[in-house]
């Protein structure tokens, strides 16, 4: 049975963000040439979108590329967004009629101009998809955005300054469910805002090798987790304390 089925809409995290992490080294055990990995990335990036249409998942957020990317290969990051250039004239060019509506978010003052006009046409083309939020972290830096933000203000002011630093049409709403691929344990400056309460997975397996059974086994790991929030368990409390306190 589709777990989506068996699944109450409260199990379900509201906003998956994936780290999408391994590519590189996954080419490299294979003898390949590292942007061959990126590119098998992608194929994994359009399987776990129709998995999350397929659970009802209403937002998930991909770390495309960091801001700290830009120190890799200069040959390597151009052909990086070249890939995301292609794909997002190609392949999500009909992400819209799917019902999926595409954003970008991060730094575009560094990006080329044909990137640029490929984000726009994108953002444009699918801006009425209702069943799912897809957002692309390219030049992301939750510190930067952050920092672009700053000022004595209460979250839910700082929070949508911050969307507003990142060219977020709305607010990004806090991450429910997070994970990382690639084995490494870090969020790499990945939502720091916005993942302050996030359950977070780490898989050792590299991105390209995620798969839709991969995505249902994490969203099942987030329905068995307690979210608490910071409160405790009721048969936690000492009744004794709270006579005191009463």
């Amino acid at each position: 049975m589709d777990f989506a089925i068996q699944s109450t809409s409260s199990q379900l995290p509201h906003h998956t963000a994936i780290i999408l992490d391994g590519n590189g080294r996954w080419a490299e055990r294979r003898g390949l040439p590292r942007w061959q990995g990126h590119r098998a990335g992608a194929r994994a990036a359009g399987r776990i979108v129709e998995t999350a249409l397929e659970l009802g998942l209403p937002d998930l957020t991909y770390f495309v590329f960091s801001s700290d990317n830009w120190r890799r290969d200069h040959r390597e990051v151009g052909r990086l967004l070249t890939l995301l250039e292609r794909a997002l004239d190609g392949e999500l060019a009909n992400a819209g009629e799917r019902g999926v509506r595409l954003s970008v978010i991060g730094r575009r003052d560094r990006l080329p101009g044909s990137l640029i006009g490929a984000i726009e046409r994108a953002e444009h083309r699918s801006a009425r998809g209702g069943r799912l939020h897809l957002r692309l972290a390219v030049d992301y830096s939750a510190r930067h955005a952050i920092a672009s933000a700053s000022g004595l203000l209460e979250p839910a002011d700082l929070a949508e300054r911050i969307g507003r630093a990142l060219h977020a049409a709305e607010p990004i709403p806090d991450v429910d469910l997070l994970i990382r691929t690639g084995g490494e344990r870090r969020l790499s400056d990945f939502l720091l805002w916005e993942a302050a309460y996030a359950e977070i997975l780490f898989l050792d397996l590299p991105w390209p090798d995620f798969g839709p059974r991969d995505l249902r086994g994490a969203v099942e790991e987030f329905a068995r987790r307690d979210r608490r929030f910071g409160g405790a368990r009721p048969s936690l409390q000492f009744p004794a304390l709270q006579e005191v306190i009463s």
